[in-house]
């Protein structure tokens, strides 16, 4: 599923739509609305004015103007009142409508925040919940990348004790996952491996030539080397994995293709790799089985 959890600013992304969780009417709000408007330019909130009040669960799409991402789909998200007023029905309503405008508009991608869950007090774990639901209803039906947003530090929390893996780019770098990869070697061109006894040892700065570039086999090229090692078929292990064909397809067919943790670990699991094998896998996928998630500490123990 073309689906990752981030913890990430929102405005670093390069997608091609960001979603903006707004108020109803054309006003400056805080929090990533802010932050949203701040780096895209006085351009953007002026576009937001022609569309005047904005109904609760409506997308709209404006350009990005200053932002990596060319546009941006507002949203009004439900205020939270107790959970008794059909909350959750209309957030995954929220979500959905923004994915069905950037589908519309034949978007290939799109970054949401977590939705309603900072000035209308829906729960993080219930935002969390209802957003999962809609994007996963979504690409049951529908191909694009989708990434999901969390910034702080309570969703980032509650994100972790759902289970799910989650990349943190906020204290590796102020970047988006497409890192310079220049300026992250003058970042650590220097290593502080200084002693007591001696405070002078220095390490030379070194350029991006003295690296081995040369790639290694990619996650799709060992998934069917490790099919065909065991003698398996095709349909076989998808379906024990509980992949869907389509996209069993697009892996066989792009030697290249990203696909996400849990889909990584599906097919290990459904070719019962041990615990190297398991971890060498994810590894070509860009994932490893990380000691500080209960998730994968759970998958690791039944391996």
């Amino acid at each position: 599923m073309p689906f990752e959890i981030l913890r990430q600013d929102i405005t670093k992304m390069h997608v091609a739509a960001i979603v903006n969780s707004t108020s109803a009417h054309p006003l400056m709000g805080g929090g990533s609305d802010f932050e949203i408007h701040q780096a895209a330019g006085d351009e953007l909130f002026k576009e937001r004015e022609t569309f005047g009040v904005l109904e609760e669960g409506r997308a709209i799409l404006t350009k990005g103007y200053q932002l990596p991402a060319p546009y941006v789909i507002h949203v009004v998200g439900p205020v939270y009142l107790g959970g008794q007023h059909e909350e959750h029905v209309r957030l995954r309503q929220t979500y959905l409508s923004a994915l069905s405008l950037a589908r519309h508009h034949q978007l290939e991608s799109i970054a949401f925040p977590l939705i309603s869950s900072g000035t209308y007090q829906f729960p993080r774990g219930e935002a969390l919940d209802v957003a999962l639901s809609a994007i996963k209803t979504f690409l049951d039906e529908h191909e694009m990348m989708i990434y999901l947003l969390v910034y702080d530090d309570a969703s980032y929390q509650v994100s972790l004790e759902r289970f799910i893996s989650v990349k943190n780019y906020l204290e590796a770098s102020p970047s988006d996952t497409l890192i310079n990869a220049q300026n992250l070697s003058e970042r650590f061109s220097v290593s502080n491996l200084s002693h007591e006894s001696d405070a002078s040892i220095r390490s030379e700065k070194r350029s991006l030539d003295d690296l081995d570039l040369e790639l290694d086999e990619t996650f799709a090229e060992s998934l069917f080397r490790l099919i065909d090692e065991r003698g398996l078929n095709d349909v076989d292990v998808y379906k024990k994995a509980n992949i869907d064909r389509k996209l069993f397809s697009k892996i066989k067919s792009n030697p290249h293709h990203q696909p996400s943790k849990l889909t990584a670990l599906a097919f290990a699991l459904a070719l019962e790799l041990n615990l190297d094998q398991t971890k060498d896998l994810l590894n070509k996928a860009g994932y490893s089985l990380s000691p500080s998630s209960k998730f994968d500490k759970i998958i690791a123990y039944f391996i």
